[in-house]
This record gives C-alpha cells, structure tokens and sequence, in this order.
C-alpha cells in the first residue's frame, strides 16, 4: 500500500529477529580454536560521556528514546520498549560513557554486565547477534580490554577472550548478509580489529581489508556520498575508516588504496555539509550530532573546497560570513538505500553563528512509527507542499515502508557573484498529479544578512497545463492550495510582527532576524516539533507558514530574511567572530 501522507494509515514496523543463518554462524563459532590473548592493544578512540556514564551508574538507562530508571537493576535486567533500545544496549556503546568515569564502581558494573551479556547472549542468543551490532560491540571490548580485565578471575577472563573468538568467527562468516553502507563498514572494521588484535585470528585481517576496500569503492561515491544521502550516517562512516586507517598504520601495513582515497572524498563532502555551528544538516534520517563530533571526525584532515557548481550528495551549501545554507537539491534515494529516506526535496537549513535558525523537523524514528513517518513527510520540511500532500510517498509494507513515487527530474545550478551566493532548483515531484513544477530560488548575501527567496509552481507545456486543468476541473476552479514552511529551532523566540506581515526571530545570543513575505500572502506563525536525537519526546518549536492558491499556470511566492540586529558585543562567542568573518 502506499501513502500519500494524511491518509491515516498506521502501522508499526515488526521488530526484526536473529535468523536461523545466523543461528547456524554462532553455532559454527562456539566451535572455532580459542583465543588467549593479545598482540597487539588498539587504544579507544571512541569518546564517552562522564556524564552519562554517571547516569547509568545511578540506574538511569537512556537508549533509544527512552528512559528506564531502575536503580537496583543491571542493563539486561531491563524490559527493553523496543528494538532500538535493544540494539544500542547491545552494541556496548555504552561501555564508552563507563570507561570515562573509569572508577571502581564503573569497572565492577563494565565487568559485570560484561560477563553477564555472555552468560544470557553469548551463544547466538538475542539481538545483539547481528554483524553490526557484533562489530560495533567487539571494537569496544577490544579497546576497552585493560579497563575491563583489571582484577578480574582468571576464568572471567577466560571467558571473555572465548567470546571474542567466537564473536570473530560469527562476523568472519556473516558480514556479508549485512545491508551495504553504515551496517556493513560497522561490521568490517569490527572484524579487521579483531583480526589484527586477537592471537590466533591473524587469517581475519586480509579479508577484513580486502572487503573493505571494496566496500570503499561501490558505496562512497565518486563525490563521496552514500546512496542513504544520510549526512549523519557518512560521518558516522569516516569515523570508521579513519579507525581503521589508525589500527592499520599502527601496526605497520598500509590501508588500501581506495580505502585512503574513500576518506578523502567523505572528508571533503562533509565539509560541505558542516554547519556554521559545527553540526550537520537533518535530512534523511540525519540529526544534527553530538556537540563537537563531526569537528573529531574531521580532526586532522584537510579538504579542497567542493566548486561552487558542485552539490556534494545532492546537497547546495551557500555561505556569507557567519551564515550557512545548505539545500535538499536531490532526488531523494531509491531502493534498499529508502528504507529511511525523506520527502524533503529543495528544503533548506540556516545557521547563523553557532545558532541554527532554520531547520527540518529530524528523523522520528526513536519517538515511535508515527512521529518516525511524520518527520518524513514533506510538511516537516522547510519547502513547499502542495495541499499537505508530500513530494514522495510511502511503500507501506509488513517489514518496511521504503520512500517511492518521488520527484525523477531534480535540477540545480549555483553561482557565486561579487553580491554573494545564488542557487536554483526545481523538482518534478508534483507533475504527475498536478502538472506543476516546484521551482525554488535562494540568494544569500555576501555578509550572510540576507537571504532571499522565490518559490514558483508553474505548469509550462502544454500536456502540464492539460493536467493542471483537469484538476483545477475536479476541485470547481477553487484553487490548488499550498503552504511554504519554516521550521524553527526551539531555541528561536518568534513573535508576529509589523501588524501581522512579518515574524521577528530572537535568538538566544540577542541576535534578531525578521522574516517576511515580499508580496501580499497569508503569513502566519503555528506551533511545529523538532525530532531531536537523544530526548525523550519530540521539542515543541514553531514554524512559519506562507498560505496560497494555485489559480493560473504559474504562481511564486516571494520571501526576505534579514538580519535586523547582530549578537550583543557582551554574548559574542569569543574568538568565534573572528574566526569566521569575512
């Protein structure tokens, strides 16, 4: 079934079991030689938080969107409300935010819980028997070995080393059943440190090297992309591959070549993509990440600028200044690489300084199936939707409801001039049922002050206008109506302004912004959400609204942003300013 979204349908995706292949790896794996040691000790390079890590000692398990508070539990004592929840407990992740408080009471509960997952789990039972989940969980194990071993029994030990062989064996056999992208560079880099870590499975590191570099090459595009068009999910791959570049430089080999030459090109998509405030734009599924973890991920690395006419990822960033816009200016993916795709295309970001202003609602899926399909419709995205109906639809399916039946023909073109950054973009997704073409124009001032828009629907030839009229026939001529939105960060003050024809935007540094429409149009300001990752419930915010009708070939609505005041000189960012005028 598809769904155009409003129809109402609901339906919850089933929670995906262990397979009877898998079954059989862990089987295979109990019985493969054992492990007793290491030879050599990668150090963790993943970044905990001391204060989670506190919450979770003080019996407070936030995972997944939820909150679990039961003082007197260990972590697989817990009800799990839903797979997510499952899978990031079993991933170790945790074991991170353990290791940054790095007391004793965190080394008995990191051994304890440890020892108590292979007692429960550790012969195939469970989710955690997924190769992702099985890489992501060995490289914590591993790199957390000395926290982890510390006056432990010999025979915890023992155990501890038996499980990491047989978890080895498991991924060795199976990372080929993981879905391609973020999954599968989680499971291979998984097993390249097992390989290069563990006595014994030095067999493990050429395959593991080799697939990677494979995977290099058929999943990081040539403009260093992922099919998923998820920014979130490719920092969350270079994370990975500058790991693994690490382990293997340390221990004297050298990364394959499209392995190295896969990083540079991620590095300089995500470049493009980072925010003004050091996030990255939520399209996709993305968030906009931890505070500073993109800024790690990049650490060290240097990046050509992308030209101005290229759109790395399907993705337009225009900057001035201390301001950055970054633009959907793509077809939205296809395919296995749907699964979580949006219907946003020709939606914007705007950050300002460190302050994000104009936003998409986020990816919904730790808030539940319904806040997971609403945050992927068109209207929670900052573009136009024709009558609450989205640019793409719903595959409703039993395992999956992948985006289908969106826009086929994107187009864009940018160009940078002495006055600042132009970009127009247009896409088909609203041709079929209409016959209009949503046409979007951005202009963004040199000094980042002022962004101006135009949005057109238009039908040009003459089977468009046959189409647009049929239509128009069906409603009695009253007109297609349509809204453009402007979702704004929760932390935006917005109040109407000017007698009603303009919206003033406060920030929390002082700074104010004013939005209006150009021309005569219904404007108003309506209670919107914003799905950020790691709360507990969606973040009330607000959104801006400009309201018309279709009634000719063609109609635009046009729109001014401006800056009307700058940050306070006492709440300027110090050496921030500095750092990124002119």
């Amino acid at each position: 079934m598809v769904l155009k979204w409003g129809s109402g349908a609901r339906r919850a995706a089933p929670t995906p079991k262990v397979s009877l292949v898998d079954r059989l790896h862990t089987r295979f794996a109990s019985r493969h030689s054992q492990v007793t040691g290491f030879v050599y000790q990668p150090e963790p390079r993943s970044s905990g938080s001391f204060a989670r890590g506190r919450q979770l000692l003080s019996g407070n398990f936030q995972f997944g969107g939820h909150l679990l508070h039961q003082p007197s539990a260990a972590i697989w004592d817990l009800a799990a409300p839903d797979r997510l929840f499952e899978a990031e407990i079993h991933g170790f992740g945790w074991l991170d935010d353990l290791a940054a408080v790095s007391d004793g009471p965190a080394r008995v509960a990191s051994q304890k819980w440890l020892q108590d997952w292979i007692t429960h789990y550790g012969r195939g039972i469970g989710t955690g028997w997924a190769p992702d989940l099985t890489g992501r969980r060995l490289i914590r194990w591993i790199t957390h070995a000395l926290f982890l071993l510390n006056g432990q029994p010999a025979e915890d030990n023992r155990r501890y080393f038996r499980s990491l062989s047989e978890q080895t064996t498991y991924l060795a056999r199976s990372w080929q059943r993981t879905s391609p992208g973020l999954p599968r560079f989680e499971a291979l880099t998984g097993l390249l440190y097992a390989g290069l870590s563990l006595s014994g499975l030095e067999d493990m590191v050429e395959t593991a090297a080799a697939a990677l570099a494979a995977e290099c090459k058929t999943e990081i595009g040539k403009d260093g992309g992922l099919p998923t068009r998820n920014p979130e999910e490719l920092m969350e791959v270079l994370t990975l591959l500058r790991w693994a570049d690490a382990v293997l430089r340390d221990v004297g080999r050298t990364p394959a070549d499209e392995q190295t030459a896969a990083i540079h090109r991620v590095v300089s998509t995500l470049h493009a993509l980072r925010h003004s405030d050091g996030g990255l734009p939520s399209f996709h599924g993305s968030g906009h990440g931890q505070d500073g973890k993109l800024d790690r991920a990049l650490a060290g690395t240097d990046a050509a600028s992308p030209d101005a006419t290229d759109f790395p990822m399907g993705y337009a960033r225009l900057n001035g200044a201390r301001t950055s816009v970054i633009a959907d200016v793509s077809a939205p993916p296809k395919g296995k690489a749907a699964l979580n795709a949006h219907a946003g295309t020709l939606a914007f970001e705007l950050t300002s300084g460190r302050r994000q202003v104009i936003v998409n609602c986020g990816a919904g899926m730790a808030f539940g199936p319904d806040w997971h399909r609403a945050g992927r419709a068109t209207p929670s995205h900052s573009t136009l939707a024709i009558d609450g109906v989205s640019s793409a639809q719903l595959d409703i399916r039993p395992d999956a409801e992948p985006l289908v039946a969106g826009p086929n023909l994107v187009t864009a073109h940018q160009a940078a001039g002495s006055n600042g950054s132009d970009l127009t973009a247009s896409h088909d997704g609203y041709l079929k049922d209409y016959g209009l073409t949503h046409t979007r124009r951005l202009s963004l001032s040199r000094d980042g002050r002022v962004l101006q828009g135009e949005d057109t629907l238009a039908a040009s030839t003459d089977v468009e206008k046959l189409a647009f009229d049929k239509h128009m026939n069906r409603i009695a001529l009253a007109g297609l109506p349509f809204s453009v939105r402007f979702h704004l960060h929760p932390d935006v003050e917005a109040s109407v302004d000017m007698g009603g024809h303009a919206v003033s935007l406060l920030l929390k540094n002082e700074e104010i912004w004013v939005f209006r429409p150009v021309q005569r149009v219904e404007l108003a300001l309506k209670r919107s959400v914003f799905l950020e990752k790691g709360r507990l419930n969606p973040r009330p915010t607000q959104q801006v609204i400009l309201s018309s009708r279709v009634m000719e070939y063609a109609t635009h609505v046009s729109w001014v942003l401006a800056k009307a005041q700058d940050i306070p000189s006492h709440l300027r960012e110090a050496g921030y300013d500095a750092l990124t005028s002119g």
